[in-house]
């Protein structure tokens, strides 16, 4: 029953994964991390598929070992992060809302660049 739990949680958020990737705004990395950890505990089949994939592979197999966030991925976030509090400045959402949503998105941010950007800046950062 276990398996059968982490199965479907697996596959709803590689579903939300995909839509990511072709919806601007919705992030897909998050998703497929989940996605990964939930068929690593659900089916080994679907997690060795995940880090085979063309698409996902390469990012998960980066951020596992290496924890890189690659900087593409950065500037799309602070992109989606700036329109979101500008479409929030335009309507009615009240000052104290988009304030409480700078403050965290900044957060986010924050951790979001603390990441290596490539596996070259990762080497070099444990050179040092």
């Amino acid at each position: 029953m276990k398996k059968f739990f982490w199965n479907i949680l697996g596959f709803l958020s590689l579903g939300m994964a995909y839509i990511g990737v072709i919806t601007p705004g919705i992030p897909y990395s998050c998703f497929v991390v989940f996605a990964a950890y939930c068929f690593a505990k659900g089916s080994p089949k679907m997690h060795a598929w995940l880090y085979n994939h063309k698409l996902f592979g390469p990012f998960l197999t980066n951020w596992g070992e290496k924890r890189v966030f690659p900087q593409k991925m950065k500037y799309f976030m602070l992109f989606m992060m700036t329109t979101s509090l500008i479409t929030m400045w335009l309507t009615a959402v009240p000052v104290r809302g988009i304030i409480y949503t700078a403050v965290f998105m900044m957060l986010v941010a924050v951790w979001a660049w603390r990441f290596p950007s490539s596996v070259e800046e990762y080497d070099s950062r444990k050179a040092q």
